[in-house]
Formats: structure tokens, C-alpha cells, sequence
């Protein structure tokens, strides 16, 4: 498995601190993140899963504590939405330039707005994809709302 994705090296070339971390990614999981976070021994709320949504047609990126869902009118509501929905694998691989399961808020092919649920600042270090199955990037939750310019909102359901 190759460490170097467009993520890592969106987030090198950002001057972003952050560690590699592999795990044995499962394709026949319930839930990826959590997955992942049992496969790397971590707390699911430090483990933080990239959605990718439309609200009113638009591309909106979602970063949310794996083992919680996402409120979709909460979501349209914090990018001054009406209505908002998940995207469908194929379109969410066509924007992001990755493969669901591999999904990463960084380095994606098309920059969009990116809101992440502010439980996440709570903890010092979160997990997120790194841009590939079975590849996790560890870095302080502030960096994450830096580096992607994310708006910190309630979104859980």
C-alpha cells in the first residue's frame, strides 16, 4: 500500500503535521469507520468518517465522528440550504477523485465546502481517510478545520 495519496501530499504541501497509519481495511463492514476504528484500537469519536453531500445540488464535503449519522437539515441549514441528501458512491468517487471507503476531506480532485461536526474539535488528535482503503491520517482537530477552511457547526442527527 503506498502511504503517498493526493491526501498526504495535500496536507504536506499545507505545512500540516500529521502520521501515517494503516490498518486492514474490511469491504464487507456495516460501518467503515468504525471499522477502522476497532481495527486501530481507537474510540469511534476520535475516528471521523468524510461524507460527501449535495445541498440544494451543490457539493458540500461532511467530516462526523464515525459512529454518528449526519442531520440532513441540519447540514442545509449551516450552508444556508433548503435541502440536503447524501450523494450516491458514484458521484461521491467522480467529485472526490477517490474510492468510497477511501474518501479523504484532502487533496480531493474538486475543492468544495467542507463543514465538520464540532464534537470533533473536542478531542486533541482525530483519524481521518488519508485517501485510500485502510489508510488513516492522525492530526489535531484544529488543522483539520484550518487546513480545509471548514465551517464548525451541529450536524448530528
Amino acid at each position: 500500500m503506498s502511504k503517498v495519496t493526493p491526501a498526504t501530499r495535500a496536507l504536506t504541501a499545507a505545512g500540516v503535521g500529521f502520521t501515517i497509519h494503516a490498518y486492514d481495511y474490511d469491504p464487507e463492514a456495516e460501518s467503515i469507520g468504525r471499522q477502522a476504528a476497532a481495527a486501530l484500537s481507537e474510540d469511534p469519536a476520535r475516528v471521523l468518517k468524510t461524507l460527501m453531500a449535495l445541498v440544494d445540488g451543490k457539493s458540500v464535503c461532511v467530516i462526523v465522528p464515525s459512529d454518528q449519522e449526519v442531520s440532513m437539515k441540519k447540514l442545509a441549514a449551516t450552508v444556508s440550504g433548503k435541502s440536503a441528501q447524501m450523494m450516491k458512491p458514484p458521484e461521491a468517487e467522480l467529485v472526490t477523485g477517490y474510492k468510497v471507503g477511501g474518501i479523504s476531506p484532502f487533496g480531493q480532485r474538486k475543492q468544495v465546502g467542507t463543514v465538520i461536526g464540532q464534537t470533533a474539535l473536542a478531542h486533541d488528535l482525530v483519524y481521518l481517510n488519508g485517501g485510500q482503503r485502510g489508510l488513516q491520517v492522525r492530526m489535531k482537530p484544529t488543522d483539520v478545520r484550518d487546513a480545509l477552511k471548514a465551517i464548525v457547526a451541529d450536524v448530528i442527527a
